[in-house]
């Protein structure tokens, strides 16, 4: 569980970044999330968008992911942000210690 340091320090990160996957009519599916597993394992941070035409609650999305181990950092509008640690990362994130 990321503290609220950690957080923000994530946050920052990711302010940075585009939104990698996008939700759409389709919803959540096992391709998503597998796809959504492969990169993590690469990069560790991800911004993930939701559709317009998406019928899938914020709950949902939350619930989908945290449940695969997967850490919500924050959303803002339609766009989450989510964090997994990786040893297999190309540049790992050295998150602030916990206190």
């Amino acid at each position: 569980m990321l503290n609220p340091k950690q957080k923000a320090y994530l946050k920052s990160l990711a302010q940075k970044e585009k939104a990698v996957f996008q939700i759409g009519k389709d919803g959540l599916s096992d391709n998503l999330l597998t796809d959504v597993l492969n990169y993590l394992n690469k990069h560790e941070l991800i911004k993930v968008s939701i559709l317009q035409n998406s019928f899938v609650t914020e709950e949902e999305i939350i619930e989908f992911f945290e449940n695969e181990g997967i850490e919500f950092v924050e959303h803002k509008g339609r766009t989450f942000v989510f964090y997994m640690q990786s040893e297999n990362a190309k540049n790992p994130i050295i998150l602030p210690k916990k206190k």
